[in-house]
């Protein structure tokens, strides 16, 4: 069984800085791509990055140049970098992984629990 563990949320106030984290443990062959959503109340779940086994990154527009996405192979974990955040940032945080494990060999998609984040005076 895998499970995806997010850590790093809380209170910041407008124009600060927050590093999630989400670690994977378990019976984990490979890890594929991993990315960040998040979902603000009222609102759908969007994805914010996404990084790959090569570590290619992608962001939503609305992140770019604030958020940086980046992964640790060693100690299957996926880290987000947010700076300069705004009220607009406010929102429930969860991250998502695509791995193989040794009796899933086609990649499964994994979700963590989710980290509340909110940007606020």
């Amino acid at each position: 069984q895998v499970q995806l563990v997010e850590s790093g949320g809380g209170l910041v106030q407008p124009g600060g800085s927050l590093r999630l984290s989400c670690a994977a443990s378990g019976s984990i062959s490979n890890i594929y791509a991993m990315g960040w959503y998040r979902q603000a109340p009222g609102k759908q779940r969007e994805l914010v990055a996404l990084i790959t086994s090569g570590s290619t990154t992608t962001y939503v527009n609305s992140v770019k140049g604030r958020f940086t996405i980046s992964r640790d192979n060693a100690k299957n974990t996926v880290y987000l970098q947010m700076v300069s955040l705004r009220p607009e940032d406010t929102a429930v945080y969860y991250c998502n992984g695509a791995i193989a494990t040794p009796s899933r060999r086609v990649p499964f998609e994994y979700w963590g629990q989710g980290t509340q984040v909110t940007v606020s005076s």
